[in-house]
């Protein structure tokens, strides 16, 4: 059964800290405004303004800012302030079982997607959505998508139907973050396990060959087979090569699930894209996918 943080109250304090690259408290000013506006307090954790090169401190710092939060009972949750990378050189001097007995929000996506996976496989539900650094160029849509998840708000999302969807519907569990990320995780006791949920990829920055390789790998893994449905959302500035590689995102992926008896939603707006619309990992959801509009919904908490 999954563990599921206690949803925030007016007044509570969230913490931002880097996993990863380096963050500012001048950077960091318009997401304390924002928290602030949601009547919530936030608290700049020791890492930010740290400089180690690309990243925000050196590993045992970022990885003590963590479970410094983690052990603080006044913090409720935890937003991680960007990506980029630097998270899986963490994960393991994490001692998640604070965690356990003082669950709160992990927040974030991206590079994050380290902890979403630890966490799944842990059995601790989290939330995948804008991060610190998002707040500048977020959408009105995708600050207020965290907030509802954020405070345990209906959560619920309709968009038009992509021609590529495979129809149809079902009801499980959601997992999953950033392609990139899950195929780097397999193998190790990061990785999630896909069978009988609902999967979410979204990526950014790809070559579309590469794309095609962790695909193809995820399915030879057997993350494909046994998924109760999938939730595409965007694939973000692909490239290819001088010599095309004969297919587009969709159809690369599409060519690989389309054997499989559960339903596609493709074009969802999370990620890397405009909007980043926030999503609870290790929450069940209810997918529909016809011909006109495909929905997701989130269960009443």
């Amino acid at each position: 059964m999954t563990i599921k943080p206690a949803f925030l109250v007016k007044g509570d304090k969230i913490a931002i800290v880097c996993t990863a690259r380096k963050f500012s408290s001048a950077e960091a000013k318009l997401a304390l405004d924002l928290l602030d506006s949601w009547g919530l307090v936030g608290v700049l954790g020791q890492t930010i303004d740290l400089d180690n090169h690309q990243l925000g401190g050196s590993d045992l710092q970022r990885a003590q800012d963590f479970n410094r939060q983690l052990s603080d009972p006044t913090i409720k949750a935890i937003w991680c302030a960007r990506g980029g990378y630097g998270s899986v050189r963490i994960i393991d001097q994490i001692d998640f079982t604070i965690l356990k007995n003082n669950p709160k929000w992990i927040i974030g996506f991206s590079d994050v997607t380290v902890f979403h996976n630890h966490l799944n496989s842990l059995g601790i539900a989290t939330i995948h959505g804008i991060m610190a650094f998002s707040v500048v160029n977020a959408l009105a849509e995708s600050k207020q998508s965290l907030h509802q998840a954020l405070f345990g708000e209906p959560l619920a999302y309709t968009i038009e139907s992509s021609s590529s969807n495979i129809l149809g519907q079902s009801r499980a569990e959601l997992v999953g973050g950033n392609l990139s990320i899950i195929y780097s995780l397999l193998g190790s006791e990061s990785a999630i396990d896909t069978k009988g949920k609902i999967l979410f990829i979204e990526d950014l920055d790809e070559y579309l060959y590469h794309l095609d390789r962790m695909m193809y790998n995820l399915k030879r893994n057997g993350l494909l087979k046994d998924l109760k449905g999938l939730i595409v959302g965007g694939m973000t500035k692909m490239h290819d090569n001088a010599i095309p590689f004969g297919q587009d995102a969709k159809q690369i992926i599409y060519s690989l699930v389309k054997e499989y008896n559960y339903p596609v939603i493709f074009d969802f707006p999370s990620g890397h894209g405009v909007q980043n619309n926030a999503m609870i990992f290790g929450e069940t959801i209810k997918m529909e996918v016809n011909h006109k509009y495909s929905s997701i919904v989130f269960d009443q908490r």
